[in-house]
């Protein structure tokens, strides 16, 4: 669950920017570094400690999507809770603009937890199209929002993207969700991936036969009827 900004020096070619959970804000360096073979990192990841000392946190490479041929930048740090790897991309905009400006997202994840004991809810906002709500388990607890998906130009791409807050307030986009119709019942419901800290995991947002109508939904694990939407492995993938 991670976000952030990078933005490259054209004088130096190295970048600078934040990186965001709903644990830490962090303000981060990227620093050259020589490389002693193909794979070698590209680059040092620095931080400033409480301190004031700058350390090194993490590298870093410049690299090309296989599908794309955008090039991005795949970070890897650890500031003492364990490792994590995040990417630094470009939207369509700011490649076209030859900005500078970078997107840090997490790494989309092949792994799913077991839904297991799962209590949640979600509410539809009055204004804007949006949903608020929170996801519970003995080991995590989140409340986050359903914010609409700009841009969304395929069937097949989520309508919402998933948003928590960092300690500052900063939005941290920890998964996607899709509406999606019942082929048993007809009725309509979301279908949402959730990034969490135990891993990926798969939930619906539903409505009983005392809230249908209304604007509160019940999440429930989610369970494989053949309903899901098409991509929803998609999940923290941008639609950019």
């Amino acid at each position: 669950m991670f976000a952030g900004t990078l933005t490259r020096n054209t004088e130096t070619a190295q970048y600078s920017g934040m990186i965001h959970s709903s644990r830490f804000d962090i303000a981060i360096q990227l620093e050259n570094r020589p490389k002693m073979s193909e794979r070698s990192p590209d680059y040092d990841v620095t931080a400033v400690n409480k301190s004031g000392r700058k350390v090194r946190i993490g590298t870093a490479w410049n690299e090309t999507g296989n599908t794309s041929g955008n090039p991005y930048i795949s970070i890897q740090i650890d500031i003492g809770l364990g490792p994590f790897r995040v990417n630094a991309v470009q939207t369509i905009e700011a490649r076209a603009a030859k900005s500078g400006e970078f997107e840090i997202i997490p790494m989309v994840s092949n792994g799913f937890m077991k839904s297991g004991s799962i209590s949640g809810e979600l509410t539809a906002m009055d204004a804007d199209n949006a949903f608020a709500g929170y996801i519970a388990n003995m080991m995590f607890d989140l409340d986050f929002m359903l914010i609409e998906n700009d841009y969304k130009s395929e069937d097949t791409h989520p309508d919402y993207r998933v948003e928590v807050s960092s300690p500052r307030g900063k939005p941290i986009r920890v998964g996607s969700a899709w509406m999606a119709k019942s082929s048993r019942t007809g009725n309509d419901y979301l279908s949402l991936l959730i990034n969490t800290p135990d891993g990926d995991l798969r939930v619906n947002a539903v409505q009983n036969e005392e809230q249908r109508g209304g604007k509160t939904f019940s999440i429930i694990p989610f369970i494989d009827g053949g309903e899901q939407p098409q991509d929803a492995g998609a999940g923290l993938s941008l639609v950019a």
